[in-house]
């Protein structure tokens, strides 16, 4: 049998903790489990073990998933144990077994994967971030990358400090639509450094690897990558952190959702049944996941020609119903235009948010609208979150 999440919650079940009356099963201890051919990762938080147990627990963990694997006939080349504190940040990690280098090959290394060399697996480069806000969606193709930019550039107008992370691993599109590609992706003093455009600061996996090869990575690795992309990148002091993730309710939203933490999540989606089904998928599992829903946006809510004549090409208004019956907040409707798509394909975000006659003026005020409700949200979830409190002013 193959080695699942259930299999190794199992065997580390009945391992007592140290110093303590309870096992690893009787408490909450265990907080995530990862495992893909041979090599096992789990994380932890025991706040109240010291650096000497947590090592011997991670011993104690990784001597009973290789004994209960041994006779499954199964190999653990490598267990990797994380503890983390109240926040989710890694405070130690022990990795055990063989290292990935002296592993045999079985399969050839996934095409398209370039490794981030020269990073300092100690940085924290989320310390200066205030709110980080995931943009997530149901199914590919409704917008989600467009209205991330959009949502980032707009942010940054307005005078906050932003930064846009491609976390959509799979697909990243950043490149195209902030215009990276005369840009070369640097390391400096272990760190990633964001690209600095349109008074946003870029991060995108789209940059360090083959732009016509296939990202054809399992969990661990889409968690590691994102893991760099993150905690290994020079954001410095942001107001705003946006993530474009990728489509649906796979591995790199989970890690995200483990590893930081979110102010909230917004859900792109367009008009029509399909589009809103995979949009309430998203919903519940960021729900599952204890993470904040800023709001819903309608994306190619409608079209807007030269003429300025409107066509509802998908049906207009299907996510803000979607919304209404999920009792949750509706951001706005984005329109099609052809300037939106001339300045995505062009790398000028920033275009789309001069105001005109006709389409373009209906395009900014569109955006604009989607800009401040994200802000009205992120500090309703502030006061939510018990981050900030009101504050009563007398004159």
């Amino acid at each position: 049998m193959a080695i699942t999440k259930d299999f190794i919650r199992d065997a580390l079940a009945p391992i007592r903790l140290p110093a303590q009356d309870t096992t690893i099963g009787a408490s909450d201890t265990l907080r995530w489990v990862s495992a893909c051919d041979g090599f096992v990762s789990v994380r932890m938080h025991a706040p109240d073990l010291t650096e000497k147990h947590r090592r011997a627990l991670s011993a104690a963990c990784f001597q009973a998933l290789r004994a209960r694997c041994e006779a499954q006939g199964e190999p653990l080349d490598q267990f990797t144990c994380e503890f983390v504190d109240h926040a989710g940040e890694v405070e130690h990690t022990f990795t055990l077994g063989r290292s990935r280098d002296s592993r045999p090959a079985r399969d050839p290394q996934p095409a398209g994967h370039t490794p981030i060399a020269g990073l300092d697996p100690q940085a924290s480069g989320m310390a200066g971030v205030r709110h980080i806000i995931a943009v997530g969606a149901g199914k590919g193709g409704v917008g989600k990358s467009t209205v991330s930019v959009n949502l980032a550039v707009g942010l940054a107008r307005k005078g906050h400090a932003v930064g846009l992370l491609d976390g959509d691993i799979y697909g990243p599109s950043l490149p195209t639509m902030l215009r990276l590609d005369a840009l070369e992706q640097t390391v400096l003093e272990g760190r990633l450094q964001p690209f600095l455009v349109h008074g946003v600061k870029a991060i995108t996996i789209g940059k360090l690897v083959d732009p016509e090869k296939p990202l054809i990575w399992r969990g661990p690795m889409a968690h590691g990558a994102f893991k760099q992309l993150t905690e290994q990148a020079a954001w410095g002091d942001l107001d705003y952190l946006i993530i474009d993730l990728p489509p649906g309710t796979g591995d790199v939203p989970l890690t995200m959702a483990q590893m930081l933490r979110l102010s909230g999540a917004v859900i792109v989606c367009t008009p029509q049944k399909v589009a809103q089904d995979d949009a309430a998928r998203a919903v519940r599992m960021f729900q599952q996941l204890k993470v904040d829903i800023l709001g819903v946006v309608e994306n190619m809510s409608y079209f807007v020609g030269d003429d300025a004549k409107v066509y509802d090409i998908f049906g207009r208004g299907g996510a803000q119903q979607m919304a209404q019956r999920m009792n949750l907040p509706f951001l706005g409707q984005i329109p099609i235009t052809m300037r939106l798509r001339e300045n995505s394909d062009a790398g000028d975000p920033g275009a789309n948010f001069e105001a005109g006659d006709g389409p373009d003026g209906v395009l900014a005020r569109a955006l604009q609208e989607l800009v401040t409700n994200v802000e009205k949200q992120v500090a309703l979830a502030d006061l939510r979150q018990g981050q900030t409190r009101p504050t009563l002013h007398i004159t």
